[in-house]
């Protein structure tokens, strides 16, 4: 007994050489054909994305909060978007789902900390219109450049801080189940599920994480809009009213496209053990794709500078 207490202390952090993506378990007929609409999207995401930085680089107009925050958005959705879909692909259409132990805790760091880094990028834009509308004259004092560049450090430096400990808790397990994922990409608890023993501690901190995302970002996301519809609601003409929410209405329509699919597939995985497993891969698909490729488009269509940029570009 003494040996075998030995042997198991002696493997008690084995990692697996490698772990296999399987895909969508049930749909692998049709996995192919999902990977195209997923492709259109990332495609969208690359193009638009990276348009956006290279006009707000090469525009001095441009170099202003609003579009520096914006810019800090457009490269999160690149980053988030090179880490998911390249593997994805392949293992759609090639059925390669081969991935080694520490690519794989990689793939995991970079896709929950730039999909949490780009809530806290949101965040702080709330607070740019804010300020913008409710302290119009002393916008351009409080948010100058070096200010801004730090609370786009700090909101990456939080979340590294937050997403490490769930690759270290992974990486001091002992893995005893098939290295088999039913996933197309490194998602922490799928991994974690293929650990030995009790994993609540993951399931724990995974959950608070996601509350310290809705404690923060959202609170401040609320009150910031919350002031200014008192300020806008009271301007004195419906022109104004018009003119200062419609400055609003780009970031709107980014914020419902992040945060509603986003909470929706963290209840469904946490709470909604009868729906099919396809049905929550394809949803994570979707809330990790549609922002990225969505972002772009919506503040090309809705900023004047930014259209106008384009028209010229183009």
């Amino acid at each position: 007994s003494q040996e075998v207490l030995m042997s198991l202390n002696s493997t008690a952090f084995s990692h697996p050489p490698y772990f296999l993506l399987t895909g969508i378990p049930g749909l692998e007929g049709e996995q192919f054909w999902i990977a195209f609409p997923l492709c259109i999207m990332y495609g969208i995401a690359l193009l638009g994305n990276i348009t956006l930085l290279l006009i707000i680089k090469t525009e001095p107009s441009l170099h202003e909060p609003m579009f520096l925050f914006l810019a800090m958005l457009a490269f999160t959705d690149l980053v988030l978007s090179n880490s998911i879909l390249p593997k994805t692909l392949s293992v759609f259409w090639l059925g390669s789902g081969k991935i080694g132990f520490s690519s794989c805790l990689t793939q995991m760091f970079f896709i929950h900390t730039f999909s949490i880094v780009e809530s806290g990028v949101l965040m702080a834009m709330a607070l740019d219109r804010f300020v913008a509308i409710c302290f119009p004259l002393r916008h351009s004092s409080l948010l100058l450049v070096p200010v801004v560049v730090a609370l786009g450090s700090l909101v990456l430096l939080r979340w590294v801080l937050l997403v490490t400990p769930t690759c270290f808790l992974l990486h001091q397990r002992h893995f005893c189940q098939q290295p088999v994922i039913a996933h197309s990409y490194c998602d922490h608890m799928a991994v974690a599920k293929l650990a030995c023993g009790d994993i609540r501690v993951n399931a724990y901190y995974g959950l608070f994480v996601l509350f310290m995302v809705t404690g923060t970002d959202l609170v401040l996301i609320c009150v910031s809009y919350t002031k200014i519809l008192r300020v806008v609601t009271r301007l004195p003409s419906r022109e104004a009213r018009l003119k200062a929410f419609s400055t609003c209405t780009s970031h709107l329509c980014i914020m419902l496209a992040f945060y509603t699919p986003g909470l929706l597939t963290t209840i469904a995985h946490r709470f909604g053990q009868g729906i099919p497993l396809p049905v929550h891969i394809v949803a994570a698909h979707l809330y990790l794709m549609v922002p990225p490729a969505l972002n772009p488009i919506v503040y090309g269509v809705r900023t004047k500078k930014l259209r106008d940029r384009v028209v010229i570009l183009l």
